[in-house]
């Protein structure tokens, strides 16, 4: 058997590297869009994969295979496009049934956060917000769909949320790997730093939506409280307070 068909048939799809050493920038377009366009894909690794792209395609000796990185910006922008659409479509045409017919609790955890964010942000910026969150960036595309999000709104928002996604985290691994030297020698910790920092535009917004809601709820808008009625005397006039000494 050729190495290369060996290296294939243990590639481990939960490993970037694996990934990457197996099929190149081929594997990154497929990891894309396995991941935004398809339901079974929500357990692929998209933002360490993207990093670590970036890392391999700088100039230089390091472990690990070279990538080009204008092939590893074309492969994962179009992958992450195209899959979004196609999950969007499937939405469309299979409405909710095809998320109630999974059996997975992660799967249905992120339906949950992703149709959270389309009623707290509305389409656009829920849209965007989806693509730096994990699972939340698989199920949104095809619930979308099912809810009924405009065509054109879908594809304008998915498009400007997939290339800020797909460049920005390619071109950051990229930098650094160009800036660092040896810094592949570190690459699992700087991945998980990097993918927490993924997840910083959402906890923002978290942030800011609590905030909102605080502020909403001050003194000034709190109903008053009912105040005691006045005593009145049998003809209806006010009671006449009493003096100093007098039991009321």
């Amino acid at each position: 058997m050729p190495a290369q068909s060996a290296a294939a048939l243990a590639v481990n799809p939960l490993d970037a590297s694996s990934l990457l050493s197996a099929f190149g920038a081929l594997g990154i377009a497929a990891v894309m869009f396995a991941e935004t366009g398809l339901l079974i894909g929500f357990f692929l690794p998209g933002d360490s994969l993207l990093f670590t792209a970036g890392l391999l395609a700088r100039s230089g000796a390091h472990s690990g295979p070279h990538l080009d990185l204008v092939q590893v910006l074309a492969a994962s922008v179009a992958g992450a496009l195209a899959g979004a659409q196609a999950g969007y479509v499937l939405g469309r045409r299979g409405g909710r049934a095809l998320l109630t017919r999974s059996r997975s609790r992660k799967l249905h955890e992120g339906a949950e956060r992703a149709e959270e964010l389309l009623g707290r942000y509305g389409h656009a910026r829920a849209i965007v917000l989806a693509r730096f969150v994990p699972v939340v960036r698989t199920v949104l595309n095809p619930l979308a769909g099912a809810l009924g999000v405009p065509v054109r709104t879908f594809a304008l928002w998915q498009v400007a949320g997939g290339l800020v996604w797909t460049v920005g985290l390619v071109l950051a691994g990229y930098g650094l790997g160009s800036a660092v030297p040896n810094v592949d020698r570190y690459l699992l910790p700087v991945v998980a730093a990097v993918v927490a920092l993924s997840l910083l535009p959402v906890a923002l917004e978290v942030l800011r939506g609590r905030k909102r809601r605080t502020a909403a709820v001050t003194p000034e808008t709190r109903p008053e409280e009912p105040r005691p009625a006045e005593p009145r005397s049998p003809e209806g006039r006010p009671a006449p307070a009493p003096s100093a000494g007098q039991e009321p």
